[in-house]
């Protein structure tokens, strides 16, 4: 696969597979619109992360496989490559907290959500397809140190769009299938949106990120 991770085009392209009506990811079950708190603590979100990556690792018939790329290392390398160049990879926990978010604050002065602070810094990963009741999708991670530094371009320039269309802040943690959709964490509530890169509207689908991955079912790879 080359190049893993966040392309300098990563906020324009990341976009995979949802619909609001009609073409992939429909919504067919109603959420709140109020306002709310923060409704799942970090370890909530990490228990929802840590029981989809499981059921992945149970589902998938054996270990994904990418083209090794020398100049592109990662900790989710598990063997050596093979012949072909391939290599099987996994989601590896993050040991040491980087301080990408608070960089990412001061650039953006703005306080980020907690909770994709938490999903961001918790993995390191190739993208993850998934189901949930609404479609398919691929949950985002960061594949690297360097690839975190991908990661905040890619959030910032998010951050711009919006800031352009008059929006308030949102942070993207996956993409629909096909491409047409960014998920994402209103960095006011917490609450997880469903929004079309350059539209004004969202549509709210869950109220929180634990919430959402908690229904998520896993998915193979295509």
């Amino acid at each position: 696969m080359g190049n893993r991770g966040f392309s300098d085009s990563t906020a324009l392209s990341i976009i995979k597979r949802f619909s609001i009506n009609g073409s992939g990811f429909s919504l067919t079950t109603p959420i709140s619109q109020q306002s709310q708190p923060v409704s799942a603590s970090d370890q909530n979100l990490e228990q929802a992360l840590q029981r989809f990556i499981d059921d992945s690792l149970a589902h998938w018939p054996a270990l994904p496989l990418v083209e090794f790329d020398p100049l592109w290392p990662s900790p989710c390398y598990q063997e050596q490559a093979d012949n072909q160049g391939q290599i099987p990879w996994r989601p590896v926990r993050q040991q040491q907290r980087s301080d990408m978010f608070e960089r990412l604050e001061k650039a953006l002065e703005e306080t980020i959500h907690p909770s994709i602070k938490s999903y961001y810094l918790s993995y390191w990963s190739d993208p993850l397809p998934a189901r949930s009741a609404q479609g398919e999708l691929d949950l985002l991670f960061a594949w690297s140190e360097e690839d975190l530094e991908r990661l905040r371009a890619n959030l910032i320039g998010h951050a711009m769009g919006r800031r352009r269309l008059k929006q308030p802040l949102s942070l993207f943690f996956g993409c629909t299938k096909p491409e047409e959709y960014v998920l994402a964490v209103d960095n006011r509530t917490g609450a997880v949106l469903l929004e079309q890169p350059g539209r004004k509207t969202s549509e709210r689908i869950a109220d929180s990120l634990a919430e959402f991955i908690q229904q998520l079912k896993p998915a193979q790879f295509e």
